[in-house]
């Protein structure tokens, strides 16, 4: 279905190691996972917080696994922080990633954020309580600076969605989209159907749109009992709402049809913020990427 298109298959370390919750693969060492990401068949990784920071030990350490690295997450306060605040920093973030090679920055809107807080109950309603109509343009406005700078770097900037955050929802995302033009998007398919979202709705909407992929899956049964009691996203993660493709509850092959249809080039990323104790990086990493083979053809 995908093959013979310009696409690539890489892994999040979050797999390994979680970035909000630290004590998660706390005691898995880099070295661990980028091995075994590349035992699971994966040819690019994500940024995370065990990487080194600097672009010849990134470089190096990459190098030594045969792993080509795909992007980094940039958290934005274009809403919060002044304008060239914030383009300074991600300079800084260009910089490195340009340096890789990486075809595309990765950007999520973080002013009010509420996923990093483990007492934070997620489903209150964003939009009311963190950004004003003054807001709202202040991130669209920024953004559009930022994909700017990115595409002057040789980049696409693209718009991670992400739960907890000011853009979540469906109707977020379609003002996102709406209120942008250079700025493409990062469809991932966990956080829209944590959010309530049809992935498949996402996709086929805006299919000339999307940039980069996050291939996540959700277990629907977690997902139930994080909203009826209310979870916080700490608590939804901890308790498996979320897997890889290959286990859970959506349908990726109409996605992937979408994206052949658009003959869709870049990475596909798979991930799935996990208790490394209860769900084993490399089992999981297997699976996802197996899933891959039979469903896609790549």
């Amino acid at each position: 279905m995908l093959e013979g298109l310009n696409i690539k298959i890489g892994a999040q370390p979050i797999i390994w190691s979680n970035d909000d919750f630290l004590d998660l693969g706390a005691d898995i060492s880099l070295e661990q996972c980028l091995g075994e990401m590349k035992q699971a068949g994966y040819s690019g990784t994500e940024l995370g917080h065990k990487f080194p920071s600097n672009a010849a030990d990134l470089k190096n350490v990459l190098k030594k696994h045969g792993l080509s690295l795909v992007s980094g997450w940039h958290s934005a306060y274009l809403a919060s922080r002044s304008l060239e605040e914030e383009k300074q920093g991600f300079k800084k973030h260009l910089d490195l990633l340009s340096q890789l090679g990486c075809p595309v920055a990765i950007v999520a809107e973080c002013t009010g954020r509420i996923y990093d807080n483990p007492q934070e109950a997620l489903w209150r309603d964003l939009r009311k309580d963190v950004l004003d109509r003054s807001g709202w343009d202040r991130l669209f406005i920024g953004l559009e600076a930022l994909a700017q700078d990115a595409k002057a770097a040789g980049m696409t900037l693209v718009y991670h969605h992400h739960m907890g955050t000011v853009i979540q929802n469906l109707p977020e995302i379609d003002a996102l989209m709406a209120n942008t033009k250079t700025v493409r998007l990062l469809a991932d398919t966990g956080h829209m159907a944590f959010a309530g979202i049809n992935p498949l709705e996402v996709f086929q909407k805006y299919k000339n749109r999307i940039s980069h992929v996050h291939l996540k899956n959700i277990r629907p049964e977690a997902v139930a009992r994080a909203r009826t009691e209310n979870f916080s996203f700490a608590d939804a993660v901890r308790s498996g709402v979320f897997t890889v493709p290959g286990d859970g509850g959506i349908d990726f092959v109409p996605i992937f049809k979408t994206l052949a249809e658009v003959s869709y080039e870049g990475w596909l990323v798979v991930e799935a913020e996990q208790d490394p104790l209860k769900a084993e990086p490399l089992k999981y990493a297997r699976m996802g990427r197996e899933y891959l083979r039979r469903t896609s053809g790549i």
